[in-house]
């Protein structure tokens, strides 16, 4: 009988792994997070003269503890505990977030300037709903979205991210929706340090190296502070998948023996399957006309023609068994890209006065990445008098036929390559300090910003749909020749003949003449100015009130340039130039008020005006409540927003190309190729998000060094900026609806088989819930062990995800927690633990870290036999199980003295075991890109100094 999705799972597995959690991270405790309420140290550095605010609030107060969860990780983690030398691939292991692009999930982001960027999604509530800070400060985007660039940020300088789980606009503004991550310089460093690091896999790619170096001095007696600082990191990409876990054939077939009464399930998932309709060399797919059947008559070495052997199951696409392996679109593909960084920065301090600091700062970075986008597969016909089809079939097999369609690979022709660029500018001058106001210290701060980001997105070796047309058309002249068949009429064309049946027989400057390097430039710029005040008015029988207040102001804008010979006629990129702005200026106010009783209010409001879509306001309201020294509890209720973005609002044009998914659920679609452009919309609202969050620390005095703290959380967004793509409206035309019909035609071009149009709308709702849990336990060894100066820190955090639902208004809404599928979806469990021995001489650690097993699709029905009908809203399938996966890494890093410097010599190890990634039944990379490990075991070594 079926089991429909995962709603029939075992009742209880989701408490009881639950629980099984929970005790995990109080025995083990996680990851290289630690709650703000386990950070004594630095709750004590905020009280030195260079002030900290603690991210998530404008209030600066001694001994204030926000409402709102605070994860900090520290900088000895980051280096102890980074698996890579670029910072995203360290943070994305926190359990809170998920979804997050980054190199390896973005290859096929070809015209939407996104690959090779690494960006922070909170919740997998969407990468534009969390805020990215710098020091407290937004950044200039790397991409019309909005999304930055973790790239383009100072690593070898930050001292701490601090990483806030839950609405935060009326502190920050717009984007907030589900937290904010700042990153924390250390703008007072001292000295002069100096980092280089290699590494490798153990396959013996992936090679990578960095260095970076940074210098502070203070000057004037101490009144003045100078930092310089630089890096440079290369790595080497992986463009091609020689791993075995891609080359078992794992796919989705449509059943063929499928009928709406036979209860048999619509879909198999199988082993050693292959797409048959697109082989390297070309495979005739159909034909009109004649008497023979050249269906699966494919072109192999030097153009000869073979006959594919069907396996066992046949679809319109993919077989299993037979000649299921001669397809080669699961290794002609990308595992990682070649990635450059370089950046620097540099900052200038100086008090005037006791009240008044001065500062001025700037860095530039940039990035290039170039990456392995997938084969040239395409679909084409040819007429029966086309001169290389007579070649390789000879005019007898093409007696009475008038054409053939034919599916490829391409192997002939250099895969298409994402070669984006990537500059960032930053300056900022501003100025802050300390006075005496109510008899009480007040702090206040100041500053100008303005930042810039040149992108580069230019795509190499792309097929130009016309002239591939009129290269592909080629036909015997009058002097047995071969040539095109538009040079007859336009002998001056230039057209080269392009043989397309078969490997190693393309002519090298046919080649050429049909592929070019299409571009796109676009600058993003913003200015920002805002003004800050925190001051203790008064106070009450129960303590002091405190009071923040201050305005900003933003602008936003978007200016580009694509030559008109790149605008269209490609099989992908088509850019268009966008242009367009829009500026914000915002007020607010915080307070925080001790109630007594170990009780304390923080509430904040935000008043904001959109120059394109009016005045809207932000709140939040929240309780901490500490009746013991050992426990805390805390809970928040916040209203905020996010205004839409450049893209959204004025968006020209940007196309995608892709394929159809293989389900039923897209009808007659199924497996059809097809192109995508999207548009903005100037009457789009900014959305609303709702977020509750309430939960508990514990810091037991008869344990001391342990700390645990479960936080729950839920945010409603109505309002939300979406729209459908082009699975979605495939399967909401196949429901029935003829709007979203309407939105798809045959391919004007004739290169992809359908073209599918699509534009942003305030529509949809989302919904988002789930628990936090972390833990941190550190304990000195000569509790244990008398006279030993080591100490032992074991941590932990998870996050059970109960509800990630997104309601459009049309379908069903799905519930996509538990799904293991992609980027979209976010697992039941996401965990990451960490075990650090330290002593005076060396340091040891490990961690384990990754996600509980699920479902593809929590869509589909289950069942082998007396399945129900199958439908496009709940498909039926054979199997729906997607195992989870465990990573263990290995750090050991022995300190050292040379010449008088503090040094230390560090050796990691990534995924010790060399664990598989995640296995999902699909075409491509059969593999989830965004919570695996693809490279499988990695090695890194580096050593580092530092001189005070």
């Amino acid at each position: 009988m079926g089991d429909f999705g995962k709603s029939r799972r075992p009742i209880g597995h989701r408490h009881s792994l639950g629980l099984a959690m929970t005790a995990l991270a109080l025995v083990h405790a996680a990851p290289g997070a630690a709650q703000e309420a386990a950070t004594p140290q630095q709750r004590a550095d905020a009280t030195g003269s260079d002030q900290i605010i603690v991210t998530g609030t404008r209030i600066v107060r001694d001994g204030f503890q926000s409402p709102t969860p605070l994860t900090v990780v520290s900088q000895e983690e980051i280096l102890n505990q980074s698996p890579t030398n670029n910072l995203a691939d360290f943070v994305n292991q926190i359990p809170s977030l998920a979804g997050s692009t980054r190199p390896a999930n973005s290859r096929l982001a070809i015209s939407s300037g996104l690959a090779g960027i690494n960006t922070m999604n909170l919740r997998n509530l969407g990468e534009v709903r969390t805020l990215v800070l710098l020091d407290g400060r937004r950044s200039v985007g790397s991409t019309i979205t909005g999304l930055v660039d973790i790239n383009t940020f100072p690593q070898s300088l930050v001292k701490s991210i601090e990483i806030v789980t839950g609405g935060a606009s009326a502190a920050y503004g717009s984007d907030a929706v589900a937290g904010v991550v700042n990153y924390v310089l250390d703008k007072k460093y001292e000295g002069f340090k100096i980092d280089a690091d290699t590494g490798i896999t153990d396959k013996g790619d992936g090679f990578n190296y960095s260095f970076s170096g940074a210098f502070g001095k203070s000057f004037a007696g101490g009144r003045g502070h100078i930092l310089i600082a630089g890096e440079y990191a290369h790595r080497d990409g992986i463009f091609e998948v020689d791993r075995d876990w891609n080359q078992i054939g794992y796919r989705t077939l449509a059943n063929p023996n499928y009928t709406a009464t036979n209860g048999e399930p619509a879909n198999l998932v199988v082993r050693g399957a292959g797409t048959w309709n697109a082989t390297p060399g070309s495979i005739i797919r159909s034909q009109v006309g004649g008497t023979s059947t050249l269906r699966g008559t494919y072109f192999d070495q030097g153009g000869v023609a073979q006959q594919y052997q069907f396996g066992s199951l046949t679809d319109s696409s993919q077989t299993v068994g037979g000649d299921w392996q001669i397809n080669d679109t699961s290794r002609r593909i990308g595992l990682d890209a070649t990635d450059d960084r370089r950046g620097i920065y540099g900052r200038l301090s100086y008090e005037l006065a006791d009240w008044i600091e001065v500062f001025g700062e700037a860095s530039y970075n940039w990035n290039k990445t170039l990456f392995n986008s997938g084969p040239q597969a395409s679909t084409f016909t040819l007429a029966a008098d086309n001169a290389y089809l007579i070649q390789a079939l000879g005019s007898a097999a093409l007696a009475g036929v008038r054409s053939v369609t034919l599916g490829t690979s391409a192997a002939d022709l250099p895969y298409r390559k994402n070669n984006s660029s990537r500059e960032v500018q930053r300056y900022a001058i501003g100025a802050g300090g300390e006075f005496q106001m109510f008899g009480n210290k007040a702090v206040w701060d100041a500053y100008g910003q303005y930042g810039q980001t040149d992108t580069h997105e230019l795509l190499r070796d792309i097929m130009n749909t016309s002239r591939m047309a009129l290269a592909t058309d080629a036909v015997f002249a009058g002097d047995g020749s071969i040539v095109c068949r538009s040079t007859l009429t336009d002998p001056t064309n230039g057209c080269i003949p392009l043989n397309r049946l078969g490997v190693g027989v393309a002519d090298p400057a046919a080649v050429e003449w049909v592929l070019g390097d299409p571009y796109r430039d676009q600058r993003f710029k913003q200015t920002v100015a805002g003004i800050n005040l925190s001051v203790t008015p008064f106070a009450t029988w129960a303590g002091d009130v405190s009071v923040a207040l201050g305005g900003e102001y933003r602008k936003e804008e978007v200016s580009g340039y694509v030559p008109e010979e790149y605008q269209s006629g490609w099989s992908v990129g088509n850019f268009r130039a966008t242009f367009g702005s829009y500026n914000v200026k915002e007020a607010y106010v915080e307070t925080v008020v001790p109630l007594g009783l170990g009780a304390e209010f923080n509430g904040a409001a935000r008043l904001t005006d959109y120059s394109t879509s009016g005045t809207v306001t932000t709140w939040k309201a929240g309780l901490t409540w500490q009746p013991i020294e050992d426990i805390r509890l805390r809970g928040t209720r916040s209203r905020d927003i996010r205004a839409p973005n450049l893209n959204e609002l004025f968006q020209s044009g940007t196309s995608r190309t892709n394929t159809f998914s293989t389900s039923t659920a897209v009808g007659e679609y199924a497996g059809a190729t097809f192109r995508e452009l999207t548009t903005g919309n100037l009457s789009l609202r900014p959305e609303k998000a709702d977020t509750l969050t309430l939960g508990a620390v514990l810091q037991p005095r008869f344990l001391p060094g342990f700390s645990f703290s479960i936080d729950w959380f839920r945010t409603k967004v109505s309002d939300a900026i979406s729209q459908f793509y082009a699975d979605d409206i495939a399967q909401r035309c196949t429901e029935g609806y003829q709007d979203f019909c309407a939105a798809i035609i045959p391919d004007p071009e004739g290169v992809r088989d359908y073209f599918v149009s699509a534009s942003p709308f305030n529509f949809a709702r989302v919904k988002v819930r789930g628990i936090d849990y972390e833990a941190n336990y550190r304990v000195p060894l000569d509790q244990i062990f008398n006279s030993s100066a080591s100490t032992l820190t074991l941590r932990g955090t998870a996050t059970n995800y109960l509800e990630n639902l997104v309601d459009n208004g049309i379908s069903v809404p799905v519930d996509t927690v538990g799904q293991n599928s992609g980027q979209s979806s976010t697992p039941d469990w996401i965990f990451r633990l960490s075990a650090t021995f330290d002593t005076p001489t060396y340091s040891i650690t490990a961690v384990g870290r990754g996600v509980s097993s699920g479902t593809y699709s929590n869509t589909y029905i289950v069942c082998t036999t007396d399945c129900p009908t199958s439908t496009a809203t709940n498909p039926t399938t054979n199997s729906n199980h997607i195992d989870g996966t465990f990573y263990t890494d290995l750090n050991f890093t022995a300190k050292i003295n040379v010449g008088g410097s503090d040094g230390q010599l560090f050796f990691n190890i990534t995924n010790l075991f060399d664990k598989d990634p995640i296995l999902l039944p699909e075409t491509g990379l059969s593999a989830n890109s965004t919570y695996s490990d693809l490279l499988g075991r990695a090695f890194r070594v580096g050593v580092r100094f530092k001189t005070n």
